[in-house]
């Protein structure tokens, strides 16, 4: 049998306001709360076979709210709350810096998507990006990267953009299924 191998697919998801609540320079893990639709529209992805991996600017750090370690904590327990439901992050990139350091990985700047797509091998086609913000979605075009804006109910109107995570879960999938008819359902 000559089966040919699954082609890679990779959802970079913002943190704050796309797959949590965002809570202003969130400090404490146990305060993590699920966006409506998260765990759905991960539970999606994973079926039709997209890593999930984490972008997120935490400039928290360098405004003295938050350290490193309480980072890293904060990130344990988003893994822990989500291998509960099956599901995992395959990697966690963040930026600590503020805007005025003008390093390269503060979205809206490429640099976190370009290192994932380098450490986890994968090349812009083979990937979506999904978050609430401009600079999210200016990463995303920045490294050629298809990009899908959630603006939740109440809030300015932006033409495009999904209701929620599990809607741009759908449109994320969307384009794989006109590829691959039979190999997975987003309903």
């Amino acid at each position: 049998m000559n089966e040919r191998a699954p082609s890679k697919r990779f959802a970079l998801l913002d943190r704050d306001g796309t797959i949590i609540v965002d809570k202003t320079y969130l400090s404490d893990p146990g305060e993590i709360e699920f966006a409506p639709g998260a765990i759905e529209g991960l539970r999606l992805l994973r079926d039709a076979g997209f890593s999930l991996v984490l972008i997120t600017n935490q400039s928290g750090i360098a405004r003295g709210l938050l350290d490193a370690a309480t980072l890293l904590q904060i990130h344990a327990r988003l893994q822990c709350l989500l291998e509960a439901d099956g599901l995992r992050l395959e990697a966690i990139y963040y930026c600590p810096h503020g805007r005025d350091d003008l390093c390269d990985c503060r979205k809206p700047a490429p640099g976190m998507v370009r290192n994932a797509m380098r450490d986890l091998g994968f090349g812009p086609d083979e990937a979506v990006f999904i978050g609430d913000g401009d600079a999210d979605m200016e990463a995303a075009a920045a490294a050629g990267v298809r990009g899908i804006r959630i603006v939740p109910a109440g809030s300015l109107v932006v033409e495009g953009a999904a209701a929620d995570f599990l809607e741009a879960a759908r449109r994320a999938c969307a384009p794989f299924l006109e590829h691959n008819s039979g190999d997975f359902a987003c309903t």
